[in-house]
């Protein structure tokens, strides 16, 4: 191929030199600072999973999917999959590309960090031949990529709704900078490029634009002035990026590898929290997946706020925003970088409570609790849990269908139950949850049951996260109730009503139960689905996660969900848990039961 080198150094580089030295330097410094407040068995842990095969490469599909091709904001939300995929892609495309051309062309230079960046200023190839003309075509190709995905984000950024979003993230200053420079870096580097374009040769979409320029060919100070807008966009994009949202790209490459190690959040600020923290992209997600975004007033309560304000070290603020949430946690399971928004708000409330020093309640009564009696491996344990105590009709619906189908069965708290744990978590009071853990621990492991069978999607999660039990099955009663319609011991009749099932947040997006209530409750009706469902459902706004949420502030989330239930017009909502039931049923307008009363409803 014919070439011809123009030169090995322009000033024009220097704007883009000094903020990637910058951006370089202040990320090995993030990273030392967040390796060191890991705890020594974190980093063991997270040290372990680096050489560990099946986990380098879950971490490679992970960094390919998650940074470059966004697939879980495909599958939400097509536009946005593509506006994220095609620049972090496209860009990603560009600089291999400068850098194989680079490798191909003069390999000598390939130590120079900006030579492969700014490859079509300095290295003049024809494009007349077939190798020429093909990396002229990948580049152009994914410049227009680019510029595509550019024009999206900026229609998303001033009529969000045409692309699918509510509303988007109110912008810092910095962020505003970094955002309009990242805007202007592709545009200018189509210009530039365009001029050069009129002396080596270009593609599709160079040479077009340089028909457009040419006039401007007899002055050389217009050759490099496009250059150097470029260089000045990159340069301030890369200097201004650790200060604002578009940190997430590099925190993101360490944040993957921390979180597939099975990291835990510990703190707010440190270690595997912090790389979370500047992992958020502030995209706006948690902002309409958050169901307490129904009222305007509580938009600002929203993740991307909470991140915002630990980030600033607000305190004051983020406690507000950590309390206020209903913990449903929505925002978390549509997050792209899947950010563990409700152990974040959990470390806050915790670090709060420390810090605040409160009266611990006092336990003392649990070294009364008698034992419970052996009831022995053939035997089911069934915990109704305070909700289900206090809404008798679950309690003596799902001890109807356990008779029913011929179990022997023992009802653990007959007598008084103690509480799982639950709410003191909720509130921060870690330490008192762990004693009533300990003692519920304690019962369970003594009464001999093989199965641990619960009512209340509440009680679940945290005796399945929590509890550690040996030798013991956990069971929801929507999964064992399931299991015996399918070995054919439960018997139900058709009444061939139409149902909508309701997803719990506790049960579907905490513990990935979706299928097993839907399979049972085929059994007894027609089943339809409801606006939005599985991962996607709506909290009932009776969340005992919010500890500052006002009464009346509840109940526009409650009907939002109600709506999301009866858009196809069911008969009767089912769902599994007893405070959804107490909650939808003050303003249901179709009869709202539990899952157990559907099902001792039919009995065959």
């Amino acid at each position: 191929m014919k070439e011809r080198i123009l030169a090995a150094y322009d000033p024009f580089v220097l704007p883009f030199v000094f903020g990637m030295t910058f951006v370089l330097g202040y990320c090995i410094l993030s990273l030392i600072k967040v390796l060191v407040q890991l705890s020594p068995a974190d980093r063991r842990k997270f040290a372990l999973s680096l050489i560990t095969p099946t986990a380098i490469v879950k971490n490679i599909r992970d960094l390919f999917c998650d940074c470059l091709f966004h697939v879980k904001l495909w599958k939400r939300n097509k536009v946005l999959g593509y506006m994220h995929s095609s620049i972090a892609f496209g860009w990603f495309m560009i600089i291999v590309i400068g850098h194989i051309e680079t490798i191909l062309y003069i390999p000598e230079r390939l130590h120079k960090l900006y030579y492969p960046i700014f490859f079509r200023y300095f290295m003049e190839e024809q494009n007349t031949t077939l190798q020429g003309s093909f990396f002229f075509f990948l580049m152009d190709f994914f410049l227009l990529i680019i510029l595509s995905g550019i024009t999206i984000a900026i229609i998303k950024r001033f009529r969000s709704r045409i692309v699918g979003m509510r509303r988007t993230t109110k912008l810092t200053l910095t962020d505003r900078i970094g955002l309009y420079s990242l805007w202007a870096i592709f545009p200018l580097r189509w210009i530039a490029e365009g001029f050069t374009a009129g002396v080596a040769g270009g593609s599709f979409m160079t040479v077009p634009i340089n028909w457009l320029l040419r006039n401007f060919m007899s002055n050389p100070q217009n050759f490099t002035l496009a250059w150097w807008l470029y260089s000045l966009a990159l340069g301030t994009f890369l200097t201004v990026l650790p200060f604002t949202r578009y940190m997430h790209i590099p925190a993101e490459i360490l944040l993957i590898p921390m979180r597939n190690a099975g990291l835990p959040v510990r703190h707010t600020r440190k270690g595997f929290s912090l790389a979370m923290l500047y992992s958020c992209p502030s995209c706006g997600v948690c902002i309409d997946a958050c169901p307490m975004g129904v009222q305007k007033k509580n938009v600002s309560d929203a993740t991307v706020y909470l991140v915002r304000n630990l980030k600033r070290r607000n305190a004051k603020r983020s406690l507000e925003i950590a309390e206020k949430c209903l913990m449903c946690g929505k925002c978390a399971a549509l997050c792209q970088v899947q950010m563990d928004a409700c152990g974040l708000r959990l470390a806050y409330r915790s670090s709060q409570e420390r810090k605040n020093n409160r009266i611990p309640a006092d336990f003392n009564y649990l070294e009364a609790v008698e034992p419970l009696p052996k009831v022995g491996d053939e035997k089911v344990l069934y915990y109704a849990g305070c909700m289900s105590s206090l809404t008798p009709v679950i309690s003596r619906s799902v001890q109807k269908v356990l008779q029913h189908a011929g179990v022997d069965f023992e009802l653990m708290d007959k007598d008084g139950s103690i509480c799982c744990g639950r709410p003191l978590m909720l509130s921060g009071r870690q330490e008192e949850a762990r004693k009533l853990i300990e003692k519920n621990r304690e019962l369970i492991e003594h009464s001999g049951a093989h199965i641990l069978l619960v009512s209340c999607a509440i009680c679940y999660r945290i005796f399945k996260e929590h509890y550690d039990l040996i030798d013991v099955e956990v069971m929801h009663y929507t999964e064992y109730f399931n299991r015996l319609i399918a070995e054919g011991r439960l018997r139900l009749e058709n009444g061939h009503q139409t149902l909508v099932y309701h997803d719990p947040c506790d049960l579907g997006r905490g513990c990935g139960i979706y299928d097993a209530p839907r399979q049972a409750l085929r059994a007894v009706g027609q089943l339809v689905p409801a606006a939005k469902e599985r991962v996607e459902s709506v909290c009932c706004g009776g969340s005992v996660g919010s500890l500052t949420l006002r009464y009346e502030d509840r109940e526009p989330i409650t009907r939002g969900a109600l709506d999301n239930l009866t858009a196809n017009n069911p008969e009767q909502i089912v769902t599994a848990c007893p405070l959804c039931l107490k909650t939808f049923d003050r303003y249901a307008s179709v009869p709202v039961v539990d899952f157990a009363q559907a099902l001792a409803e039919h009995l065959a």
